[in-house]
């Protein structure tokens, strides 16, 4: 359900809420550079949760990471980036008039993209520093960007699931 904007645009609050994660997602990388040497950790609540410093020069949860040719899966990831932030861009272009599920989810996918992105281009790496153990699993290592893109999922999902009102 669509917030009531008046008949507003409200694409300006999508470019501020993506704009918004890519600033967060940038500070707090800075913040680990800063702080905590590659490969080392801050332990913020032992047995569960960490801030580390992980150089991830492959794709989501490191996937290609250790890959023959890590120029070509670098160059891969770049322009699977950029092919995404243009179609999300565009789909915000066409559903972002108004504040609903479907366009804060894609503002929190771009600027999760943008951010990774930058990375990526500007180090070619990207870094990772949130580290989540749950009894006996641990979840990759990830970032604010990447938290980003799959709450955004998730709620496009959700979106997806729900049941529509029928015309």
């Amino acid at each position: 359900m669509p917030i009531r904007s008046h008949g507003r645009d409200m694409r300006w609050l999508m470019v501020v809420i993506a704009a918004l994660i890519v600033v967060i997602d940038r500070v707090t990388k800075l913040w680990i550079v800063a702080h905590i040497r590659p490969g080392y950790a801050i332990v913020v609540i032992p047995r569960v949760f960490r801030l580390t410093h992980v150089l991830n020069t492959g794709a989501a949860f490191s996937m290609f990471e250790s890959s023959a040719s890590p120029s070509l899966v670098r160059n891969l990831l770049i322009a699977f980036s950029i092919a995404a932030v243009v179609v999300v861009v565009a789909l915000l272009w066409k559903m972002g008039r108004s504040v609903t599920l479907t366009s804060v989810a894609l503002a929190l996918i771009l600027g999760g993209a943008i951010g990774n992105l930058y990375d990526r281009i500007r180090f070619a790496h990207v870094v990772d520093f949130l580290e989540v153990h749950i009894i006996h699993y641990h979840w990759p290592d990830f970032n604010v960007a990447d938290s980003s893109i799959v709450v955004g999922a998730c709620l496009l999902l959700l979106e997806m699931l729900r049941p529509q009102r029928s015309a």
